[in-house]
């Protein structure tokens, strides 16, 4: 399997030493990118992404290194530390770069048979809410199935966590991985993520942006194809 690692700080801390440890046991190609020193634009709000073509961002040639790991990998894993209970800013402005991927718009075909993966960690509290910002994305690009891993580490360094904690997380990562290999070439979209794709779809039958209708109709998805078929 190829595996994708988007980590949300460029240092190696407990988040980074989990997202790394859960890649190597799902077992495959890793690669790993770093914000923001791989990637450290914010979203100007043009909007040419919508009406035009992502092509007409202006951080496209940088972006599109990170859309070819995306679309390459079987299994996505977004890894954000706890900033004030929600995901890094560098994990923020780059998920803002793919709005035009949202259901909505133009969504990628491959993203509804994949896994990914949402992992923060925090000294105390926010996992839930920092997993909960990267899997908004995930959900809305068609990830076919969504896991989120949260670890309240009690420390603010990896080598201070003391071992029980680390063995915990350990087993945890272990059943995680078995259960990805498990699906792997089997994932399907849930109910919900169907159910919003039909209303997308409604939405593009009746048109109102040319450039994702367009799309839309070259897919085939107006129609009778699906792209979990």
């Amino acid at each position: 399997m190829k595996i994708t690692i988007i980590h949300g700080q460029s240092h190696k801390g407990s988040t980074y030493h989990l997202a790394r440890s859960l890649a190597e046991k799902i077992g495959g190609g890793i690669t790993e990118i770093f914000l923001p020193k791989d990637f450290n634009e914010f979203c100007v709000g043009c909007t040419r992404c919508f009406t035009d073509s992502e092509t007409k961002c202006p951080h496209y040639e940088k972006l599109s290194p990170i859309t070819g790991a995306i679309d390459e990998a079987d299994v996505i894993i977004l890894a954000s530390p706890v900033y004030v209970y929600h995901a890094s800013g560098a994990m923020k402005a780059l998920l803002d770069h793919y709005g035009w991927r949202w259901m909505v718009h133009r969504p990628e075909e491959k993203m509804f048979s994949k896994q990914a993966v949402c992992i923060s960690t925090a000294a105390g509290a926010g996992m839930k809410s920092t997993n909960r910002d990267m899997a908004d994305s995930l959900f809305w690009w068609g990830a076919g199935k969504i896991y989120k891993f949260g670890a309240a580490v009690s420390e603010t360094a990896w080598e201070r966590v003391n071992d029980k904690k680390k063995q915990t997380y350990d087993k945890r990562l272990t059943s995680l991985a078995a259960a990805i290999r498990k699906r792997q070439g089997r994932v399907k979209p849930s109910a919900k993520t169907k159910a919003f794709f039909s209303v997308m779809r409604i939405m593009q039958k009746n048109g109102f942006n040319k450039a994702d209708m367009d799309y839309w109709n070259e897919m085939g998805w107006t129609g009778k194809k699906r792209p979990w078929n």
